[in-house]
């Protein structure tokens, strides 16, 4: 199945949870549903920072194009209730229209392990169709929500759990 959001009258990512158990989402709406699906912190971040490339490489193909300012209010940004997520993303693939200045954010489910046979055809998958500021806006709030998370070690720059951390580079051993 595929669904397409043409336009996109709002794109956001959320995580719902406390750090180190939460959740994040990708959710968008345009007037006639609201699509959510669920997306692993590391997708949001890579999302997040292709988002930022992909956008200065519009610039430098496109030089006339303006420039989003990607400024956001962060009450606007959360997700609407009921969350009920479609899917749960795999691949994400970015494009742009040049006639409609629009970008697509195509999201393809993961395959899991008891569909690993099916072909990539049977695979669920919906186009975003945005515009620059709104995913740039994303993608702002995006990365602004993984620096809400866990504290990061800075001796093995892994997250620190509330209850206590095992740090690889202090794991008793000592070097003569």
């Amino acid at each position: 199945m595929e669904i397409t959001l043409n336009p996109c009258t709002k794109i956001t990512v959320d995580a719902i949870g406390k750090p180190g158990q939460r959740v994040f989402y990708i959710q968008a709406s345009s007037d006639l549903q609201i699509v959510t699906l669920i997306i692993e912190k590391i997708q949001l971040q890579s999302l997040a920072v292709s988002v930022l490339r992909f956008l200065d490489d519009l610039q430098k193909q496109y030089p006339d194009i303006t420039i989003p300012s990607g400024k956001y209010n962060e009450e606007d940004q959360k997700i609407t209730p009921p969350i009920d997520p479609f899917f749960r993303v795999g691949e994400i693939q970015l494009s742009y229209e040049i006639e409609t200045d629009m970008i697509c954010l195509n999201a393809k489910e993961i395959i899991m392990e008891s569909n690993a046979g099916s072909p990539e055809d049977d695979l669920n998958s919906v186009n975003f169709w945005c515009s620059r500021e709104q995913i740039k806006t994303m993608s702002n709030w995006g990365l602004n929500l993984i620096q809400q998370g866990r504290p990061i070690c800075p001796l093995c720059q892994n997250p620190i759990d509330p209850s206590g951390h095992f740090c690889p580079k202090k794991n008793g051993h000592i070097k003569h």
